[in-house]
Order: C-alpha cells, then structure tokens, then sequence
C-alpha cells in the first residue's frame, strides 16, 4: 500500500508511520500539509495517490481551543472535510482519528460507539464536525487518553512534576482509558489493511482516574506515589470542560473479531523504559 499520514510530526502520528514501515508510506507533519488550506491539501493527495490515508493531523489543545474556535474548526473540521475530499479524489481509504470529547461524560458505563455524542468543549464539537465528513465507507477512530514516546502527555508531564516539586494534586474525579500510541498505532494499521468501515473505540484495556494514572507512572519509575494528592475537577479550573466519565468501550473492535488492544500497565511500564 502507499499511506499517506497527516501529523506525522505528533506523537500518534509518528508511531502509525512506524506501524506501516513496511508499505510506501509517507508522512507529513503540519509544516509540510496545513490540512486547513484545501488546495494544498488536493494537490499533496492528487499528487501522491495514496491508497490509503491515516488523518491523525489536529489541533489536540483542548484549552486553547476554547479562545479560539474558528482555528479549531478550520483544523479539525474544515481540514477533514479537505482530507476526505482528497481522499475521495484519489480512491483512497480514510481513517480519521477522533476524540473521547465527543461525549459529556454523563454516562454511568463505557461509551460504545453508537452512543449519541454531545461534546461540552469547542474541541469536541470540532472533532464531531471532522467526523461528520467522514463517508460511509470510511472509518473514524475515537480514542482517549493518548501517550507516546514522541510529543508532550501526561505521562512526560508527571514525570517532570516529579523532578520539580516536592508535592502536587491531581484530579481524581474524571475516569477513562489510557491509550499508548504503539498499541494505538498497530490497531490503526488491522483497521486501514482490512478497509473497514465505521466508527471504532480504541483504548487500551483497563480504566483509572487521572489520579490513578499519576501514581501509576510515578510507581513505574520507582518513584515515591504518595507525594501526589488527589484533587477535585473543582478544585483545578480550566477553560475547556472535561467529561468526568470519557470510558470508552471497544465494542465495535471487539465484536469484529479483534483481540482487545493491551492493559495499558504493561504498556506504561514500556513507556517509561523509552523515555526514562
């Protein structure tokens, strides 16, 4: 196959252009395709004639986001509607990597995917509007969580807390799955080989709070846990709102067939050998 991986330069990104090493793959980061600008964007996919296209490119700063809405719907709605015109252009299969901030987090259970989404920030609303440009044939991938080796997450940004302060707090009322962008990545790779279509939760296996996760990564690198504090949402103001609940349950994946994806201790344990 010859894929073409937009925001190759982001975590996620770098790992889904590792995932099909094998094939002709092509990855390119914001500087080299600005998905916001459509006729760049036609003439890269024109141009290249991928049979395949892994959309993982967006603006992902959930805070920033909010005091900026057109930027935000210019990146991840517009700039899919851009990608997939592309994609239908060239034949080419799309995936489009989407949000768990789709959802408000009111739910008691896992979110599956054929709940109604109702997202409470400007980057879930945008991200929604990215998946609406999605064709029937294509797929949507919603994820949550995410840490990799490349780019900033909360695993890096525990780990330098630890080196800078004695204690800190962290919010222990919001819940879901951390998702590791090597396991992300490889699940990406079965989706686009077989052309599947629709709408797939990916996470790692196993849910925690935020809190839950900080202690775990300290834990991990043989860290003392116990300088962490658990916090309130209340208690750690923010511009965007985040769902308390952002579970999501990888029922379409796993009633396809597919092995679920990894427990993400293990793969937090390997995380923290990479980056040590």
């Amino acid at each position: 196959m010859r894929v073409l991986v937009t925001g190759a330069g982001g975590q996620l990104g770098h790992d889904v252009v590792a995932a099909f090493a094998a094939h002709d793959v092509i990855g390119a980061d914001r500087a080299a395709l600005d998905v916001s600008d459509r006729d760049a964007v036609l003439s890269a996919i024109c141009g290249m004639q991928p049979d395949a296209i892994v959309h993982a490119g967006a603006w992902t700063a959930v805070d920033a986001c909010e005091g900026d809405p057109d930027r935000a719907y210019a990146v991840n709605a517009l700039g899919t509607r851009h990608v997939a015109e592309g994609a239908r252009r060239a034949g080419a299969y799309l995936c489009y990597v989407s949000t768990d901030y789709v959802f408000d987090g009111t739910k008691d259970a896992a979110y599956i995917e054929w709940d109604t989404p109702n997202p409470r920030s400007v980057y879930g609303r945008s991200k929604l509007a990215g998946e609406s440009e999605i064709a029937a044939e294509h797929s949507v991938v919603r994820t949550s969580w995410v840490c990799g080796a490349n780019g900033k997450n909360f695993v890096k940004t525990m780990l330098r807390m630890a080196s800078e302060r004695d204690s800190w707090g962290v919010v222990d009322d919001q819940r879901g799955r951390p998702t590791f962008t090597p396991d992300l990545a490889a699940a990406i790779y079965k989706l686009v080989a077989g052309r599947l279509p629709g709408t797939f939760h990916l996470s790692n296996e196993g849910e925690t709070t935020w809190y839950g996760f900080a202690c775990a990564i300290l834990e991990a690198a043989g860290l003392d846990a116990s300088r962490i504090r658990p916090i309130t949402t209340a208690d750690y103001p923010v511009p965007a709102p985040r769902p308390a609940n952002s579970v999501l349950d990888n029922a379409a994946w796993r009633l396809s067939g597919f092995a679920p994806l990894p427990p993400w201790g293990p793969s937090l344990a390997r995380l923290i050998e990479e980056v040590g």
